[in-house]
């Protein structure tokens, strides 16, 4: 005890000296470096960029560092002591790709053969797609098989944390074999679809022969579990379920796949319909020993093998088997009797979804669900669940049931979609120009519009994200294919997550070693000591806690306020023993705790603007490799400030900066650039004009290309789309609107679509003003003066006849009211005469 307590004093005043010979290059570096604060060798180099000093005459700086900064010369890590563990790619397998017109037929394509090679750095991909350095394998046609994806093995060692580019190449082969097994829902309401499909056998066969000549056909129907509720189970009703029924069954094998189409429609005639309960249909048990059942159903190794479902129902999955007592779950097994028969159809629950999926993903088959209207939709919603699934609508009796399996053909083979099986600690990237060899790098996985003897070219980038905690997973296969292709790229990856030094049996291990005062394991030029003692030389135990140890060396030096241990932490046995953080993804790190991986800047709320972006390391951001800034918010590329659709365009449409992957526009004399890509200017002349002339003559009939001839020789590049108004999107469409020669108001937008291809939306018809008849104005003016005159000599004459009556009818009463008569005199008096009566003599 006495020899290590004297040790303990001397480790401690060689530490204090260290400390202050290094402190100011260390702290220099520090706040820079990731790597300085990494102890250990194995969460060194899992650190991008770092390397491990194991050299055992090293000292106490820190052993973990960037090889390419001037610390490390400083430091002088002997060379033979330095590890930094490059990326490894090795070539097991490059067959080269089967040229068109060479493939005669199928064949069972082994991984075999090929060139080797070896590649330290991830800088592999070439413009053409190839493998850099690779010598490429034999021809196809030696090794009696079809290749479509190249190469077919790689294995590659690789660093946590690190991307790594591979490239892969894909083709179409000429006449590639065609497996098409057609299974059939053979309940009663089947029955008119099931005598269509008799009759369309040798068609089905000759239309998909035109395709391609290796092509093989086979058949299978399925009604339900013959349980209680989905079929009744009463005697009569088993065995005959309706007039023209068979008893009803879970799936049946009728034909194995075969190029003699004849007996594929014979077999088709012979089968009878049966019937069940309730409408859902038992198609999963189908679907999934059509797939399992390989030897039996008769999949050949290398052919597109192609699955018709053909059903008017929806179906039962995992858990409905529980309504008729069925608790066994399905176990994803082939159980075909030699009839043909399910066995375990009564035994055994529906398959899952995920069930039906793996299996498929496993088997490279593509799924064509031919269903009609009533259940289309329910079907749409599976097949987005399924890999490489896709639905057609079938008429009611299966009469359009050749086209529609011709157009799911050509749809499934023009297209090229890649999958990966990498778990969750592996970051796979697919990048591809499809078809367009001038353009750039699209994140994609998928690619369309592929005819035979087309190469697509992938570059595929590799990232251990993180190191699993299991170091069995350190070794993992990975699985690259094209869907529904029994083909694939496979990588033998091994993860580079741990030192050799820190193994039991290597040189620089050593258990109770008297450089860890023998209370601890020596890995790696570095103590890691037993539980009770610390240090770096596992110099303090826990008895030793209580004396007064000075506590100089927790405070760095040149320090302001002379905290010790930088104020969060606490110095125990002359070492700094930081704080834990309440969240456990947060620490407080390095020598004097100056260190934490939670108080870098910070954008929209993300640290370092999140995981994918970067990453927080002593009050620094490290940015991924395509992300640049304090923050990491900034695209290092400035491929997002070219605008698609424009082949050599420049940067930001020549109009602006690229700051931060987002264009930054200019004011010119013209006037103020704005848009996304600096692509709009009000004051200025835009592509409207360029695309103008093509809008009148496709849409309207006018313009100067008129002509038939003079618009299809100038207009190529689009059609317009007509709509009866045009509103645009102000973030990625342009509002265009022109008058013609004929006075006439036409309007349209263009825009680029996913594809980066120009798209217009035209009015559909032009709002052009009234049409001017200048003979019937003139004709309308001279009978308007004509009617005006007549009406002007009609109201005269009213008014004068009114006139003249009201004269004549006050004449009229005028006279009526004279007081004289017009036939006396007014001068005239009569003469009075007297009359005496003689015999009147006055007497009463």
């Amino acid at each position: 005890m006495e020899q290590i307590k004297g040790t303990s004093t001397s480790c401690l005043l060689v530490l204090l000296i260290s400390s202050l010979a290094t402190a100011q290059v260390a702290q220099r570096y520090t706040s820079l470096n990731p790597c300085t604060s990494k102890g250990k060798c194995h969460e060194c180099i899992q650190t991008p960029s770092c390397a491990w000093c194991y050299d055992p005459d090293f000292g106490d700086s820190a052993r973990c560092f960037q090889p390419s900064q001037a610390y490390q010369q400083e430091t002088r890590c002997r060379e033979e002591y330095v590890l930094n563990p490059d990326n490894v790619l090795s070539v097991l397998a490059a067959r080269a790709l089967s040229k068109a017109g060479r493939v005669t037929g199928g064949g069972g394509g082994q991984l075999v053969g090929g060139a080797e090679g070896s590649y330290n750095h991830s800088e592999n991909w070439s413009e053409s797609g190839s493998l850099s350095g690779s010598a490429g394998g034999g021809a196809a046609g030696a090794a009696g098989g079809i290749v479509q994806v190249s190469p077919q093995r790689l294995n590659l060692k690789l660093r946590a944390r690190q991307s790594y580019s591979i490239s892969m190449k894909y083709t179409q082969a000429e006449d590639y074999p065609v497996d098409l097994y057609y299974l059939m829902d053979l309940s009663k309401s089947m029955n008119d679809d099931k005598e269509k499909l008799s009759t369309l056998g040798d068609k089905l066969a000759a239309t998909m022969k035109k395709l391609t000549s290796n092509f093989r056909l086979g058949f299978g129907s399925f009604v339900d579990k013959v349980v209680m509720p989905y079929v009744s189970t009463l005697e009569e009703k088993l065995n005959r379920p309706c007039d023209i029924c068979v008893a009803p069954y879970g799936f049946r094998h009728h034909m194995t796949l075969d190029k003699n189409t004849h007996m594929f429609s014979q077999m088709v005639k012979d089968a009878n319909v049966s019937g069940n309960l309730d409408a859902p249909e038992g198609g999963f048990d189908a679907i999934m020993q059509a797939v399992v059942c390989r030897n039996q159903i008769g999949w050949r190794e290398q052919a597109r093998r192609l699955l018709v479902f053909s059903t008017d129902a929806s179906f039962h999955y995992a858990g409905d088997g529980k309504l008729g007592g069925i608790v066994k779950p399905n176990d994803g097994l082939c159980h075909l009797a030699s009839n043909g028969t399910y066995t375990e159809s009564s035994t055994q629950d529906y398959p899952s979804i995920e069930q039906i999926n793996l299996s498929v993903k496993k088997n490279s088959i593509n799924v064509i669900f031919a269903v009609t209207q009533s259940t289309l939709e329910i079907y749409e919603q599976l097949a987005k669940t399924i890999e490489g699934a896709s639905v057609g609508k079938l008429e009611g009796d299966s009469s359009n049931i050749v086209t529609l399996i011709k157009e799911q053909y050509e749809q499934i083979s023009s297209t090229v979609e890649m999958k990966h099986n990498a778990s969750s600690a592996v970051s796979i990237k697919f990048f591809t120009r499809c078809l367009n060899s001038t353009g750039s790098l699209v994140n994609t996985n998928k690619c369309g519009k592929i005819k035979v003897g087309d190469i697509i070219n992938f570059k595929i980038d590799i990232e251990v994200l993180k190191c699993p905690k299991n170091r069995a997973d350190y070794k993992q296969t990975i699985q690259i294919y094209p869907i529904g292709i029994n083909e694939s790229l496979v990588i033998d990856l091994e993860m580079l997550c741990e030192c050799n030094c820190e193994k039991p049996g290597d040189k620089f291990y050593m258990e109770s070693a008297p450089a860890c005062s023998h209370h601890g394991t020596y890995k790696c030029g570095v103590c890691d000591c037993y539980a009770g003692a610390f240090g770096r030389h596992c110099e303090c135990t826990s008895d030793e806690i209580s004396r007064n140890v000075t506590t100089m060396d927790c405070v760095p030096p040149g320090s302001p306020s002379g905290l010790e241990c930088s104020g969060k932490g606490q110095c125990v046995c002359g070492r700094c023993d930081c704080e834990t953080r309440a969240n456990d993804n947060e620490r407080i790190y390095g020598r004097y705790c100056e260190c934490d991986n939670f108080s870098c800047e910070r954008h929209d709320g993300k640290l370092c603007s999140g995981a994918d972006h970067g990453t927080c390391d002593c009050g620094v951001c490290h940015c991924k490799d395509e992300w640049t800034g304090s923050n990491c918010g900034c695209r290092k590329s400035n491929a997002t400030c070219f605008a698609p659709g424009v082949i050599d365009g420049a940067v930001c449409s020549g109009h602006g900066k690229c700051e931060c992957g987002a264009c930054k526009c200019e004011t010119t004399e013209e006037g103020r650039y704005s848009g996304k890509f600096c692509e709009k200017c009000p004051t200025c002349s835009d592509k409207c004009i360029e695309y103008r002339d093509c809008v009148q003559c496709q849409q309207y009939k006018t313009g100067p290309w008129k002509k038939p001839e003079d618009c299809r020789a100038n207009c190529t590049k689009f059609v317009p789309i007509p709509v009866e108004e045009v509103t645009a999107n102000e973030e990625t469409e342009v509002l265009c609107a022109y008058y013609d020669e004929d006075e006439c108001r036409f309007t349209y937008v263009y825009y680029f679509d996913n594809e980066n291809k120009i798209q217009i939306r035209a009015q559909q018809e032009r709002e052009c003003p009234d049409k001017v008849y200048v003979p019937g104005i003139v004709l309308g003016v001279i009978a308007a003066i004509v009617l005006i005159g007549m009406a002007i000599l009609l109201l005269w004459k009213l008014l004068t006849t009114i006139h003249d009556r009201r004269e004549f009818a006050r004449f009229e009463k005028e006279k009526m009211m004279a007081k004289w008569d017009t036939g006396e005199n007014p001068i005239y008096k009569q003469a009075t005469s007297t009359f005496k009566n003689p015999t009147y003599a006055g007497k009463g």
